[in-house]
């Protein structure tokens, strides 16, 4: 009797290799970068935060190193059993921030609740729901097939429950991350086959509805009109582009970037990539932008291969995860679309971040590791060899 055609599993796994390396590299430089763009940043008491920000984002990579290496041994298959349960659970977190009696596990930061502590522990849930609606929009479009290109029975149910996450994190506020949730629910279903038209539809409803939004608070609208209008001097984007530009072609030198003395805020997270320009130069920009675009090439090239719908739609989500939040950042800092404080991944400052990014990789790796590698139960059910009998 014919062996069934299964290729090796590891004929095509130099992708995944190749991933974790620019992925730790990322991580690396970014440890880096955090220490050198917060090092003149103190505290009220007058101390300087730039050792403790580097160390938390260091236990941020051997944290998310830790989840990262477990997902990436794991049968990714698994995740479509706990989609809803995931989902319900994000929910849960986010409904926590935007309770009125909440405020002891929840509180305002810069006029947001968008931190859940528990003792030593905090975490932003929004960044969790990143993944949730990624794992969750892959599974339903995976059983739905090809009802996803209807409206009614296809892509009105994904809607509800995006739309319920998003106003979750709209409330907290924070309408970038809402955005973003968002679009890359989008992407996973368009990856499914739903119908751009449905999307352009969508698109422009949501466009209405966001100049609403920007019209009922004042520091939207003023991020808007600085980029309608052009940055002036005392702006942050004009900052950002200042310190790009004086990095010109080999950059300042590491730690010797300007901008941090106060002409930029949180430039080791929301313009962090302003930094970069500024101490790498042109050089460090583009070999920054190169590794992102391989970690994307890789990822995309995992999702083409992969043996399911469900792997395919994962892994283009959580690729998209990256690229997408990756350009949105970049964006700001160069005045190419308004101010978001969305982070530039593995990078910027923030364990939440830094430690659902590496669990998206985790999982794409997993997917890169089990393609040609039936599953558990494909395996009960194929034929045994002669020699086997």
């Amino acid at each position: 009797m014919a062996t069934p055609n299964i290729s090796h599993p590891g004929e095509m796994r130099w992708e995944t290799r190749l991933l974790a390396v620019v992925t730790a590299t990322l991580v690396a430089f970014g440890i880096a970068m955090v220490y050198g763009a917060s090092s003149l940043v103190r505290t009220e008491g007058g101390g300087v935060v730039g050792g403790a920000f580097a160390l938390s984002q260091f236990i941020g990579a051997v944290v998310g190193g830790i989840l990262m290496l477990t997902l990436a041994r794991i049968d990714y298959r698994w995740l479509r059993t706990l989609a809803w349960p995931i989902m319900l659970a994000t929910l849960v977190l986010l409904i926590l921030p935007v309770l009125p009696f909440t405020q002891a596990i929840a509180p305002s930061l810069n006029g947001a609740r968008r931190w859940i502590r528990l003792g030593p522990l905090s975490f932003q849930p929004s960044e969790l729901a990143k993944l949730s609606v990624i794992i969750w929009c892959a599974m339903l479009a995976t059983k739905k097939g090809e009802q996803v290109r209807e409206f009614k029975k296809g892509l009105a149910p994904f809607l509800v429950v995006l739309g319920l996450v998003s106003l979750l994190i709209l409330l907290q506020p924070n309408m970038s991350m809402a955005v973003l949730v968002a679009l890359l629910g989008g992407i996973v279903l368009f990856a499914a086959g739903a119908k751009i038209g449905h999307f352009l539809l969508l698109g422009i409803a949501t466009v209405v509805g966001g100049l609403q939004l920007i019209q009922r608070a004042g520091y939207r609208a003023e991020r808007l009109d600085t980029f309608l209008n052009g940055a002036e001097g005392t702006s942050q984007i004009y900052q950002s582009l200042v310190g790009i530009g004086s990095g010109r072609l080999l950059g300042v030198g590491f730690g010797e970037g300007q901008q941090k003395f106060g002409y930029v805020s949180y430039a080791y997270s929301d313009f962090i990539f302003s930094t970069i320009g500024e101490e790498w130069g042109f050089l460090g920009v583009v070999l920054i932008v190169t590794l992102y675009v391989i970690f994307c090439w890789l990822g995309f090239r995992i999702a083409r291969t992969a043996e399911d719908p469900f792997g395919r739609y994962l892994a283009t989500g959580l690729t998209a995860a990256v690229g997408v939040t990756a350009v949105m950042h970049m964006a700001v800092t160069l005045n190419l679309m308004p101010t978001t404080g969305l982070t530039l991944p593995f990078i910027s400052f923030g364990r939440s971040s830094l430690v659902a990014s590496l669990l998206g990789v985790g999982i794409l790796i997993s997917i890169g590791r089990m393609r040609g590698k039936p599953s558990r139960g494909d395996r009960a059910s194929a034929p045994r060899r002669l020699s086997d009998r």
